[in-house]
């Protein structure tokens, strides 16, 4: 493991790649098996067993390095934070500012471990200071305050912008504070450090310490409610323009000034530090206006998408009868494709060898050729079988009926003979559900004025199951294969390829089932098919050899290059068990 930081994962991959390239690295930084990451507006946060990252645009709209300090970042939360302790504090300053001392108290932490982590968290500082710049004219005083605080932990010096009179006086007022909390050795003393600084500038606000230049006056101070316009006082206690940045905030874009409890800093929620000039547009029941070069089909989280593992826990007697239908059908093909494959795997041999088993070839030359030393030949066995097959199946609604039926026969039977023929092979399935949670997750958005338009799926979570895994023996699982809503393609897509990626194989091939274009019930149809061939298009480059199944449909022309549309639901297993075989039979 590279001691530096586990980062030197593959990083240049998009959807469920990336996502589960944090995943590993969390796993590596928490030595904690077990645990997930997941995108959501709703984070930062550390669950039990799972880290929740800030939502992101898959187009570039946050780079990744950004999005790997998020983790580095919860990581160090997750490991050295008392998270009890911080979520008891009610939402005010106090628990601000006690998460941003813990937070650069974790970080160095984290840091002494894997030094290298140093770049990725530099990255989320730069980030969080240019959204705070972006936002600074609507900032509440107190949250600026808690800024400066997180600025003068990290030892950054305050811009031109941000360093208004009232807030460098708080901070001077403050330094032996600041000079605990940069010594503080656990959650209990950030928190206790916090309501400390609190108290300390309440104090000054009050007039009950000695401070000239501290006078954040009736404008606005650390308990005020509006936010005030982006102004400083003088020494003189009259009111100054601050530097240069003297707009007012646009206090009707936020429900006629009401305050914003959003974090500021590294530690923020990245949908919350957008600005909100853009308002959802289904807030006046007009569609939304995509982003003109919009590719990809983003969800709005991933942190409720369900992924079953159903391998081994199908009903035995239901996976038998199964099994002898699919048998019956495909023992023929499976002969055939068996004494191909012994052909194909016949041992050759490596001759003028200067070590092995005598080649009887060149005796005739040993015995006539002075000096010869390479009468010898060494076996070489083709791996003809060193291949990992998935299979992934369209579970949406309108593969209800014989359509599903044929398609668990069909699944049966290729990785019924596959294991036979000792081929490695996992069965997938996809489809999306509308979730309750995430519809409310929706709502909030839209309540908050959050801009909405990269988001192509909503309200629907992705419903993910893994009817046979590899290395599995036991197929009942597949016998569980059933039907749902949706059929967001591309995404499901992503998944398989990555879980196929992950398998050690020289080849690996992925077979896609479906009976028609990709569809959500909450998404532009457009953006998920320019979405599912952008996925075939990254998944080629992987070298994962893809084959799209159309079961009475010819819609998979459209999308993979490599396809098969079956217009007679009985040639299923025939044809698909046909196809692969061709394709396990070329090199």
């Amino acid at each position: 493991m590279n001691a530096r930081h586990p980062a030197h994962l593959q990083r240049d991959t998009q959807g469920f790649a990336f996502e589960s390239t944090l995943g590993k690295i969390a796993r590596v930084l928490t030595g904690q098996y077990g645990v997930t990451v997941v995108f959501s507006p709703d984070g930062p946060r550390v669950e039990p067993g799972r880290i929740v990252i800030p939502d992101y645009e898959a187009n570039g709209g946050v780079e990744r390095d950004v999005l790997i300090g998020h983790l580095d970042l919860l990581v160090a939360r997750a490991k050295h934070a008392s998270l009890a302790q911080l979520d008891a504090l009610p939402a005010s300053i106090t628990a601000k500012l006690a998460q941003v001392i813990d937070d650069r108290r974790v970080c160095a932490q984290l840091l002494d471990e894997y030094p290298g982590a140093r770049w990725f968290i530099g990255k989320l500082r730069a980030h969080a200071a240019e959204r705070v710049r972006q936002r600074w004219p609507t900032l509440h005083w107190r949250d600026r305050l808690a800024w400066l605080v997180e600025r003068a932990l990290w030892d950054e010096a305050p811009t031109r912008t941000e360093a208004s009179h009232s807030l460098l006086a708080a901070l001077h007022a403050a330094q032996d504070l600041l000079h605990e909390a940069r010594a503080s050795g656990s959650t209990a003393r950030s928190i206790a450090v916090a309501r400390d600084l609190v108290a300390r500038v309440r104090s000054l606000s009050a007039g009950d310490a000695n401070n000239m230049m501290f006078t954040a006056g009736p404008a606005e101070d650390i308990d005020t409610e509006t936010a005030a316009s982006s102004a400083t006082f003088g020494d003189d206690d009259t009111l100054l323009p601050d530097h240069d940045d003297a707009a007012p905030p646009a206090a009707s874009e936020h429900g006629g000034g009401a305050p914003s409890n959003d974090a500021i800093g590294m530690g923020q929620t990245l949908a919350d530090s957008e600005t909100t000039s853009h308002r959802d547009a289904h807030d006046t029941g007009a569609p939304i206006a995509r982003p003109a070069r919009m590719r990809l089909s983003i969800p709005l989280a991933t942190e409720f998408d369900v992924i079953a593992d159903l391998t081994g826990q199908g009903d035995s007697a239901a996976w038998r009868a199964l099994r002898a239908q699919a048998r019956a059908d495909t023992a023929p093909l499976k002969e055939k494709l068996e004494r191909a494959l012994s052909v194909d795997e016949r041992i050759r041999w490596r001759r003028e060898q200067e070590r092995g088993e005598i080649d009887r070839t060149a005796l005739a030359k040993l015995a006539t050729t002075p000096g010869y030393r390479t009468p010898f030949r060494t076996q070489r066995a083709a791996k003809g079988r060193d291949v990992a097959v998935t299979l992934l199946i369209d579970r949406s609604g309108s593969m209800a009926g014989r359509k599903i039926e044929l398609a668990r026969l069909c699944a049966s039977a290729l990785c019924d003979a596959l294991t036979q023929l000792s081929f490695d092979c996992e069965v997938l399935g996809y489809c999306s559900l509308e979730a309750e949670p995430m519809k409310r997750l929706y709502e909030r958005q839209r309540a908050a004025g959050a801009d909405l338009r990269r988001y192509n799926r909503f309200v629907e979570r992705l419903d993910l199951k893994v009817y046979k895994r590899f290395g599995a023996t036991d197929l009942s699982g597949i016998a569980e294969i059933d039907c749902g809503h949706e059929n967001p393609d591309g995404e499901a897509l992503a998944w398989a390829a990555t879980r196929l990626a992950d398998h050690p194989a020289a080849r690996r091939i992925l077979m896609v089932f479906s009976d028609g274009y990709p569809s959500t019930g909450d998404g532009d149809p457009q953006v998920l098919r320019s979405d599912l061939r952008e996925r075939v298009a990254a998944i080629a480059k992987r070298g994962i050899e893809l084959v799209g199944i159309g079961v009475l449909t010819d819609a998979v022309e459209d999308f993979y290059p490599r396809n098969v549309v079956v217009s007679r639901l009985a040639e299923l297993p025939s044809t698909v068990f046909s196809v692969l075989s061709a394709m396990l039979l070329t090199r």
